[in-house]
Parts: C-alpha cells; sequence; structure tokens
C-alpha cells in the first residue's frame, strides 16, 4: 500500500520538484499540498497523512510552529537548507530530515525508514519537545571542538604523480566528461572525487553546491546577480561566471546569510 503524503513548503518550485520526485518512486500517494502554513495546519487537522514532508523556514509559521499547532503529531520528514551536521542528531523516532534540493537517493532512504516504521511491532511516537532539545544540543556541539574533521588540501593525481592542492586556493570544483576537476590559482587539476562526494566531505562553510555539476568556496565569490528564469550568476574575484541552479537558489541565499 503507497504512502500518503502531504507537502508543505512555501516555495512553489520546490514543492513542485518535491511532488515531482515523489509520483517518481511509485511508492506514494501526494494527497495535498500548500505553500501556506495555516493551510497546512487545517489541512493536517482535519485528515491526518501517513506522512507530512515539512518545510522548516516558512513565513508567518516555522515548521516547528505547524507541528505545535497539531492536536496530534503526524509522521514528519523535514526538508530544509539548515546545514547537515548541526542535523545529525535530527531524528527522534519518526523524524527524519531531507537537505534541499533534495536528492532522489535521499528521498528513498527516507522512504525506507518511514516503512519499516510503520510495519514495525512497537507504537511510532513523536516527541516534538525531545527533538527541539536535540536540535539544540547538536547545534552546541558544532560550536565546539567536536565539528568534523575537514580536509585542508586534495589530491589531483597525474599519470604517477601526486599534486597536493591547498583547499584554501581552490575557488570551485566542476564536473565534465565523467570527470571532476579543482581550479586553484586558473589552472584545472583533475581530482579522484564525484561533485556529490566532495560535498560530503569538505567544509560546508567554506563550499556549497550550486549545481549538480559545480562546488563554489565562498572565499572567492566576488558579486552575486540575479538571471532569468530565477537562477543566479556568481562571479568569481578572477572573473570567470558560475550558474546557480533555480532549485539550489534558496539553499545556496541561506548559506550567504540572504
Amino acid at each position: 500500500m503507497k504512502l500518503r503524503a502531504y507537502l508543505v513548503d512555501d516555495e512553489p518550485l520546490a514543492l513542485e520538484r518535491l511532488r515531482r520526485l515523489l509520483e517518481k518512486t511509485g511508492r506514494v500517494d501526494v494527497i495535498g499540498a500548500t505553500t501556506v502554513p495555516e493551510d497546512a495546519v487545517a489541512a493536517l487537522t482535519q485528515s491526518p497523512p501517513d506522512v507530512c514532508f515539512l518545510d522548516i523556514q516558512m513565513p508567518r509559521l516555522s515548521g516547528f510552529e505547524v507541528l505545535a499547532q497539531l492536536p496530534s503529531q503526524p509522521v514528519v520528514i523535514f526538508t530544509t537548507a539548515y546545514d547537515r551536521y548541526a542535523l545529525q542528531a535530527f531524528q527522534v523516532n519518526t523524524v527524519d530530515y531531507l537537505l534541499k534540493p533534495i536528492e532522489p537517493e535521499a528521498l528513498d532512504r527516507a522512504l525506507n525508514k518511514i516503512e519499516r516504521l510503520r510495519t514495525s511491532a512497537e507504537p511510532a511516537t513523536f516527541d516534538l519537545q525531545a527533538m527541539i532539545r536535540q536540535m539544540t544540543e547538536s547545534l552546541r556541539d558544532a560550536s565546539r571542538d567536536g565539528r568534523p574533521d575537514y580536509p585542508d588540501r586534495i589530491a589531483s593525481r597525474l599519470g604517477d604523480r601526486l599534486w597536493f592542492l591547498d583547499l584554501d586556493r581552490v575557488s570551485h570544483f566542476y564536473a565534465e566528461d565523467k570527470l571532476t576537476y579543482a581550479v586553484s590559482e586558473g589552472k584545472a587539476y583533475c581530482v579522484d572525487h564525484a561533485i556529490g562526494e566532495l560535498e560530503k566531505k569538505l567544509d560546508p562553510r567554506k563550499f556549497a553546491r550550486i549545481h549538480r555539476a559545480t562546488l563554489v568556496s565562498f572565499a572567492f565569490i566576488r558579486e552575486v546577480t540575479s538571471l532569468p528564469g530565477g537562477a543566479l550568476n556568481v562571479r568569481l574575484k578572477d572573473g570567470r561566471d558560475l550558474t546557480v541552479a533555480r532549485d539550489r537558489v534558496r539553499a545556496f541565499k541561506a548559506r550567504l546569510g540572504l
């Protein structure tokens, strides 16, 4: 039996993308969706779904405030642009989270978790206060010395030789023809990591994925301008232009504090 899902996100494009991803899985029936948090409260109260995909940052009501107004707590998967490492404790019982822009593989893992909970002999419970406490502790821990250890250099292979590039000098990474390149001081060096692997490996305070094939260093950004259709143009200090894909704009702006 398919999961009945209700979607809440104040960004229409993100909402539509999530709907398409869920429908493509063949495992979910989307029974409703809204960009208005107040409407979500009414819909979730009247007809609770099997799972609610809920944005955190929304005008008027946050995702937490939506949940606080419900008479009973649904199974929730949060969708968020927040830093993934600060959210490692963000999994209390039925709660999971997906970092925007949502990837199909991450969505499948979240759905697997929900399906395991549905077939579990133990009843599912949701403790909003416990979740908030754990998130607070996670954020506090992230500011201590226990922060994940990120590399300072990355290797580039040239024949039998390895070059080691200082990440502080890498302006961006890009994928092309099934290879990944690091650009340092205007030169491109081939590295043995896919863009997705680099996104997980590198310090998220210094690098952001702006396109399925591009990671950029915040330190090398000179200016950001809007493009027709909702995308952004990032101009680097060396004059190169990179594009922030439309579905990654919101997360990118959040990382810049915009």
